[in-house]
């Protein structure tokens, strides 16, 4: 109960497919590829920078000479 069949699927794509045409349809297939090959291209450029800013992301022992702010709320808890 509550899954879809195959011919579920198949009456759906048939609606969709006469809704907004075969001609819309493949557009939105390009842009959608474009979008996912554009964010693979943007992802391997970050890799790529990584080496970069390798020095941002050293441990403490390495950060000596900078200083690092920072502000500490102590929440206290009392009984009643």
């Amino acid at each position: 109960m509550g899954g879809l069949s195959i011919w579920h699927w198949l009456i759906v794509l048939l609606v969709v497919v006469l809704v907004f045409g075969t001609s819309k349809l493949r557009n939105i297939g390009k842009d959608l590829g474009g979008a996912v090959r554009g964010f693979k291209e943007g992802m391997k450029g970050a890799e790529e920078e990584t080496p970069a800013n390798a020095a941002n992301n050293a441990p403490p022992q390495q950060l000596a000479g900078k200083t690092i702010e920072a502000e500490v709320k102590h929440e206290s808890t009392t009984k009643s």
